[in-house]
């Protein structure tokens, strides 16, 4: 670990050999907790494009990503909505349409842990086998009253039999955690983080939590701020570090949402700043990513 936290930037340089970078895609997905199959209207954090934002098309993403990286490789990225949900046959046209691109070095997809059935887990597989690939699942918490509150309609044992179905095919998993969820309490949120690193996890992904437009949240607590200052969101994100295996990869220290949709904390968009504040901050302590585990 170069760095004092494992970085997916780290990890994807050592296995390209140079900077990778992934390209956010809207793959035109919907969601069981927006159509009526289990739900509607979708999570209560969830903007109203499915947390995709900056996500659009390949092509759209290299262009806008070539003045700042010109020589990079990159990972096609299904980003917003549920993108495993739909017709096997349609995802794999979406899945190797993107894999056949001829930039494209391999495959990022985020999903709910409830929609990996039996064809899409041999799909993945199928993929898994020649392609480089990980799976994001968007479990937030392991609070059951935080999940109710939040309608996520997925449980914690729906994630650990994904986990446990995708690690049993060597798919890669990445977990999606937000910190700062109404009524959630520290010990919540480290609880949380403990659960999906006893899980044997390739990566894990920190979510600051946004209130944004036209989301349940937005709509029900639109003055609720999760974290009051950056300086308080990053000594908790630090504590968290502490107690994460250095083995595990880190592919978000906090969340950004355009300042267009933007509720609070009014000061998140600042995603360059946070960050500073977080790596000045772990060399200020001389800590790091495993050291309350390992003892350094």
């Amino acid at each position: 670990m170069k760095n004092r936290y494992y970085s997916i930037n780290e990890y994807l340089k050592k296995e390209f050999g140079q900077k990778t970078v992934k390209l956010s895609l809207d793959g035109g997905f919907t969601c069981p907790n927006r159509d009526g199959t289990k739900g509607y209207g979708g999570c209560a954090f969830c903007s109203a494009n499915g947390s995709g934002e900056f996500a659009s098309t390949i092509d759209k993403q290299i262009e806008l990503l070539y003045g700042k990286w010109p020589n990079v490789k990159y990972l096609a990225y299904f980003q917003n909505h549920t993108n495993t949900y739909a017709p096997i046959e349609d995802l794999r046209k979406k899945y190797y349409e993107a894999l056949n691109h001829p930039l494209i070095e391999g495959l990022v997809i985020g999903t709910r842990p409830d929609c990996i059935d039996n064809d899409v887990l041999d799909l993945l597989s199928e993929i898994n086998e020649n392609y480089f690939m990980w799976v994001e699942l968007g479990l937030q918490t392991t609070n059951e009253k935080t999940s109710e509150f939040l309608n996520l309609k997925y449980t914690l044992n729906d994630f650990d039999t994904s986990i446990e179905r995708l690690k049993s095919k060597n798919i890669k998993t990445v977990a999606h955690l937000i910190l700062g969820l109404p009524n959630e309490t520290e010990e919540d949120m480290f609880n949380s983080v403990k659960y999906v690193c006893d899980k044997g996890i390739f990566g894990i992904k920190l979510h600051m939590l946004n209130i944004v437009k036209e989301s349940t949240l937005g709509n029900l607590m639109p003055d609720y701020t999760s974290f009051n200052s950056i300086d308080e969101y990053a000594d908790l994100v630090i504590r968290i570090l502490e107690i994460i295996p250095e083995n595990i990869t880190l592919h978000r220290l906090t969340a950004d949402a355009p300042r267009s949709i933007l509720m609070t904390p009014e000061w998140s968009y600042k995603k360059l700043t946070i960050l500073n504040k977080i790596n000045n901050e772990l060399a200020k302590r001389d800590t790091c990513q495993g050291k309350k585990i390992s003892g350094r």
